[in-house]
């Protein structure tokens, strides 16, 4: 049973795990760039608005490009006071002119210091080695970092911190577990970009959106009722023993099924 789940997702993998998924879905957008600090910061950013429909996000992230000259991370660390007013006008859904300025504050500061955004990720006490699997999720550990440290600037707005999710807070964590599925799995098919080192393949969590959760469902990878990060950690788990060392690679065999296949 469990080989033929495995093969049947092993093939949807091969399917979508391709540089043809890229144009129509958010990854798309760090992938218009070839400096790390620019696929970083439209990368979360582009995860942080992924809600909605996958055209509308894509030209938000290109029009949120255009406000800052096409050059996220120079306009970021180089930017005058004026060249912020254009960003007032900024918004998609919830995510307005308030929490753009907070990110670019954020980024200001995080790469003043550190050459990339993985160390907002990996607690310092974490560097050199994250705990093995078998004591606990990683990832977890690092997502709760994130967001203590994300809003550790003495002015961070309060309406903010609902576009940040944490485990800490029972979220699924879609967006984030997207976004470091981005950064941390590593292949050669050319979507993801595999650019972090200290998370490994192995330690992350799935991004569990509705598509994914509704297939999983059908499955019968995931059994908890309702959807938290305690169903992430399910499906991951169960994902993991199809293969151990990049589970998260089955997340573009449940998503295609799910959006592609209306499985």
């Amino acid at each position: 049973m469990i080989e033929n789940l495995r093969m049947f997702l092993d093939a949807k993998v091969a399917q979508y795990n391709q540089p043809g998924f890229i144009a129509n879905d958010p990854v798309c957008i760090p992938h218009l760039f070839d400096s790390q600090q620019d696929i970083e910061i439209m990368g979360l950013w582009a995860a942080v608005l992924a809600w909605g429909q996958r055209v509308t996000i894509i030209n938000k992230c290109k029009e949120l490009i255009g406000l800052m000259d096409g050059t996220p991370y120079d306009f970021i660390m180089n930017h005058q006071e004026t060249d912020l007013k254009k960003l007032l006008a900024f918004k998609h859904r919830t995510f307005n002119a308030t929490d753009t300025l907070y990110f670019i504050s954020f980024f200001r500061h995080h790469y003043t210091q550190y050459q990339s955004l993985e160390a907002a990720f990996v607690p310092p006490v974490l560097v050199g080695g994250l705990p093995n699997v078998a004591s606990g999720e990683p990832v977890e550990v690092c997502l709760n970092y994130f967001r203590s440290y994300f809003f550790s600037l003495p002015d961070y707005p309060h309406r903010t911190k609902k576009h940040i999710s944490s485990p800490a807070q029972k979220s699924t964590c879609k967006r984030l577990n997207m976004f470091l599925r981005w950064m941390v799995r590593t292949d050669t098919c050319g979507v993801d970009f595999g650019i972090w080192k200290q998370i490994k393949p192995a330690d992350l969590i799935c991004p569990c959106d509705l598509h994914v959760d509704r297939v999983a469902r059908k499955l019968n990878l995931i059994t908890r009722k309702q959807t938290d990060w305690q169903t992430a950690l399910e499906l991951t788990q169960q994902l993991r023993q199809l293969d151990a060392t990049d589970p998260v690679k089955y997340d573009f065999a449940l998503f295609g099924l799910g959006i592609e296949e209306k499985f």
